[in-house]
């Protein structure tokens, strides 16, 4: 069975053609500049880089070009679209209604229409695509696999705010976390790679890039995680605060004369490493700054680095005990430097970095701790489009 995933942003598609006989990504492939003048799309197949720069109005005809480049004589991978046995589409925000993926139908359309209020940036996309997908391919099952769904076992005390209960009730205004499907995967993984079942160990997922959250993840479910009602919660992150005393929000407004869409894009775009450092939202930049001997930009990482480590001792707390942590995505997968200074200290937890194997290579899973540290400490790659490869194949199956 061949699955096709698609990935949606607002001007950009990211997908894979992935064989479920053997979990290969057939092909890979970026959109880019969708509806801007520019418009590319680039694919890697068979060892090779396939570009086409052609006009795009919109995203129909985005996947409508990675249609054709699947297929294309030269540089496909299959002979016709009659070999997509369906298509996994990833959407951020499932709400309360939805803990696990589920086969689009006109209810499920209509309850991810109801969630753009709680993610006004990301669901839009994601419903352009999956109706770009079904005017293409109008025969070919569809199975939505939402980010939030992975954090529907956080308990309610957990995601629960201390504001009047009835703007819980009627806005929906809780904790939901994101990044819940690369959560799971890497989870899943490390409980693999421990030789357990996952049912049996305490799990501490950090998933760090410029978007940047943390998963309790406890007998294979998640029961708490940083990011809250939205991805601006929890950490510091490279342009997003995380979280802070609110009562900054209201006075920043009052100081500066702030709109709220004004405070909000302060929030959202201009604060984290970026706000401190006043240098860039890109690590590598800012740690180049740091070596060099700026001030800011070491301090960024310093709070970076902070507000991580307290979240691991808290989520310990949470669960009563930590069996393994687990650093992925594209800081926490290519930053020896982040993952020594955010474990520098926890040994009293069990957690001992061997800086030999930190240091050593990347692009693979791999253990980083010492062969005596209580705690197992692992580099594990994302792979998200893997992930919504396997629920849409078990539920088309099913």
């Amino acid at each position: 069975m061949k699955i096709l995933v698609i990935n949606c942003g607002s001007s950009s598609l990211k997908y894979q053609l992935i064989d479920m006989a053997n979990e290969d990504a057939l092909a890979k492939g970026l959109v880019e500049r969708i509806g801007i003048e520019g418009s590319i799309l680039t694919q890697k197949a068979n060892g090779e880089k396939f570009v086409i720069e052609e006009p795009m109005k919109d995203h129909k005809d985005a996947i409508k070009l990675v249609l054709s480049a699947l297929v294309n004589k030269k540089h496909g991978v299959i002979k016709d679209m009659s070999e997509i046995a369906a298509v996994g589409h990833r959407v951020v925000h499932g709400g309360e209604k939805y803990a696990n993926s589920v086969l689009i139908d006109d209810e499920v359309m209509k309850s991810i229409e109801d969630c753009i209020k709680l993610a006004p940036l990301h669901n839009p996309p994601n419903i352009i695509g999956i109706n770009a997908c079904k005017a293409l391919m109008p025969n070919t099952p569809m199975v939505a696999v939402f980010d939030t769904a992975f954090h529907q076992t956080i308990p309610e005390y957990a995601y629960i705010y201390a504001i009047p209960y009835e703007l819980y009730k009627k806005y929906g205004i809780r904790k939901y976390g994101f990044h819940g499907t690369s959560h799971r995967y890497v989870s899943k993984v490390a409980a693999d790679m421990m030789g357990k079942d996952i049912s049996d160990l305490k799990i501490i997922t950090c998933h760090l890039g410029n978007g940047a959250s943390l998963c309790a993840v406890d007998g294979g479910k998640s029961v708490e995680t940083s990011m809250g009602f939205t991805p601006l919660e929890g950490v510091a992150m490279g342009t997003r605060s995380g979280s802070i005393d609110p009562a900054i929000i209201t006075y920043l407004m009052q100081e500066l004369n702030l709109s709220i869409e004004e405070v909000n894009n302060l929030m959202n775009k201009k604060s984290g490493v970026y706000g401190i450092s006043g240098v860039s939202s890109d690590f590598r930049d800012i740690e180049k700054a740091a070596a060099e001997g700026n001030h800011r930009a070491q301090l960024s990482l310093d709070v970076f680095h902070y507000k991580i480590k307290r979240y691991i001792g808290s989520y310990a707390a949470v669960m009563g005990g930590v069996d393994c942590v687990v650093f992925t995505a594209g800081l926490g997968e290519n930053d020896p430097s982040s993952r020594s200074k955010i474990c520098k200290g926890l040994e009293f937890l069990g957690i001992n970095i061997d800086e030999k194997k930190n240091n050593e290579g990347r692009g693979f899973a791999k253990v980083i701790s010492t062969d005596d540290s209580k705690v197992k400490v692992f580099v594990i790659p994302t792979d998200e489009e893997l992930m919504i490869a396997r629920d849409t194949e078990e539920i088309i199956k099913a």
